[in-house]
């Protein structure tokens, strides 16, 4: 898998971070979806559902293919496959992080003798 450099990184977090964009994602990865079908569930024109398609395609997120009259496009796994690989640094910092308080709480947890014998802590 090739790593994403710092400009397509930013490039992909940008097209995700629209609410639409996501959606119409979602919908790419059910199959291939023509322009119109991606508009139809908001209350957009097909001028905006393209700005968002282009937005998606500049970021390699999605593949529009021309069969006459009709745009059809269809999802590319790579760069979302980059993203999380790049995300999974931060998984393993919070789950290294998360694991270590999860410790401290068990170890805390298996002290409470001390209030059974009447001692304090």
């Amino acid at each position: 898998m090739v790593e994403l450099s710092a400009p397509q990184l930013d490039t992909v977090f940008h097209a995700l971070g629209d609410a639409t964009r996501r959606r119409m994602l979602s919908e790419l990865a059910q199959g291939e979806r023509t322009v119109g079908q991606l508009a139809e569930p908001f209350a957009i024109s097909l001028a905006a559902a393209s700005k968002h398609i282009k937005t998606l395609e500049g970021a390699g997120l999605i593949a529009r293919e021309v069969r006459g009259r009709t745009h059809i496009c269809r999802l590319d796994p790579g760069p979302l496959a980059s993203a999380h690989q790049w995300l999974g640094v931060y998984q393993r910092f919070w789950t290294e992080r998360l694991d270590v308080l999860e410790g401290l709480l068990r170890q805390e947890d298996g002290q409470p003798a001390s209030k059974t014998t009447g001692e304090k802590p």
